[in-house]
């Protein structure tokens, strides 16, 4: 097996004991199988989109069959290792570690596993019937790696949406929707430059930094989906509500639509 696998099976086994010692494998899966659970978003979108491999699962073995411990290992070797007690149904427990190896060698894991899983259709499988122990040659590293440029705006939309933005205390307190919107250049890191509003308020309320709170971005699209159509806009740009569904870009030639949520 592939050495970076059985670092990552020592650390899994390691927590296992640790956090929840009368645990065997009996009560396993598999008698506690590690399997790759590549079957949601496979190799390629994990890597490129969010810096690690598909995550790695040892299951409890029973009806419910939920994870016993979870491990994310990242492209730069850090892995984090979450372990669920209770056959499940506690809160993890998150255990960090290190894989010592080169960048180089994960990315070459990578590159196998998505070869050897991925493109053979073979998904949510024991690592042990995956094929992970030989090198894939530069023409492969090669071409996963110039797809690349293919992820960058699913990861420039993610890493937006973990971003923060301004939002009117009216919105929240008064349960008002969303009608008017303003993206501007950030001032701060994680700022996302944006600025909504319900649009009625005056100069004196929002200049006072007590009449305004900062939003996941992601939280303002919950609220307010009819915002997403317009989140990535250019910095500049203003959007306003102009029915109780639909948002465009302000032109200065609409009234904007005010409504309460009831």
């Amino acid at each position: 097996m592939n050495k970076i696998l059985i670092q990552l099976e020592k650390y899994m086994y390691d927590s296992l004991k640790l956090k929840v010692p009368n645990v065997s494998k009996g009560n396993l899966e598999k008698d506690g199988a590690i399997f790759y659970m590549n079957g949601k978003n496979g190799t390629e979108f994990e890597w490129f989109v969010n810096d690690h491999f598909p995550c790695f699962f040892i299951f409890y073995n029973d009806e419910e069959n939920l994870g016993a411990v979870k491990a994310i290992l990242y492209k730069n070797g850090d892995l984090l290792v979450y372990v669920y007690g209770e056959n499940g149904h506690s809160e993890p427990e998150r255990l960090d570690y290190k894989i010592e190896v080169e960048e180089k060698e994960l990315l070459n894991l990578a590159v196998s596993f998505k070869k050897n899983a991925d493109e053979k259709r073979v998904w949510d499988e024991d690592i042990t019937m995956i094929e992970n122990d030989t090198f894939p040659d530069e023409k492969a590293l090669e071409e996963f790696v110039s797809h690349q440029k293919d992820y960058e705006p699913i990861r420039e939309r993610i890493l937006l949406l973990s971003k923060t933005a301004i939002v009117s205390k009216k919105v929240r307190e008064g349960n008002w929707m969303i009608g008017y919107g303003m993206r501007s250049e950030p001032t701060r890191e994680r700022d996302s430059g944006w600025y909504f509003c319900v649009g009625d308020e005056d100069e004196e309320y929002v200049n006072n930094p007590e009449n305004l709170e900062l939003w996941m971005v992601n939280s303002v699209l919950m609220r307010d989906p009819e915002v997403r159509e317009f989140i990535e806009a250019p910095y500049g740009t203003a959007i306003i509500r102009v029915a109780p569904d639909k948002f465009e870009v302000d032109k200065m030639d609409k009234e904007i639509f005010i409504s309460h949520r009831g």
